[in-house]
């Protein structure tokens, strides 16, 4: 089974700015930082084109297409599966358009052990385009440990990060 678990500048197709915040035996949190040559409201936007840019490698399905995100507090980041089934990976708590999204869930593996998560992301103009802030805290029990999974989750969301930065550099913009 393929899981999905659980955001510097255009020219080079550098890695996410990444980091291991912390981590201990109940829980870790990660931090992916990403810079890009768009307006601060465009790479929100494009953040919410998850289908658009998210590795396929990292969903269930195997297909990119199958993820929706609705930015609207009860919405999700979801993924449909063959014959109606479906997955909830994060649940959307709070909206502020252009600025931030915080959302809760356990990505992955998570999903099937006793950790709840929170993802929260802001996005901040800075001279030249936008700041994308990923921060995911993950708390309670893993088997064999969170510790163990935060330089996991830490790769795999940088991957990601690093996808939606082309992706968000590359979306036509009017002038």
């Amino acid at each position: 089974m393929k899981w999905l678990l659980a955001v510097a500048m255009v020219a080079a197709p550098a890695a996410a700015d990444a980091e291991v915040v912390g981590s201990n035996n109940n829980g870790f949190e990660v931090r992916q930082v990403v810079s890009i040559v768009v307006p601060q409201a465009a790479a929100f936007d494009a953040f919410a084109r998850v289908s658009e840019w998210w590795d396929p490698e990292h969903t269930y399905s195997g297909k990119s297409s199958n993820l929706t995100l609705t930015l609207m507090p009860g919405g999700c980041l979801c993924e449909r599966l063959a014959n109606g089934g479906g997955v909830e990976h994060l649940h959307v708590v709070y909206v502020a358009p252009g600025e931030r999204l915080v959302m809760t869930g356990s990505l992955g593996p998570l999903l099937y052990e006793a950790t709840a998560g929170v993802m929260d992301i802001k996005a901040e103009r800075i001279a030249g385009g936008a700041r994308l802030t990923l921060d995911y805290r993950v708390a309670g029990f893993a088997n064999g440990g969170a510790d163990k999974l935060a330089p996991m989750v830490d790769r795999m969301l940088g991957s990601q990060m690093v996808r939606f930065r082309k992706f968000a550099a590359a979306i036509p913009r009017s002038r």
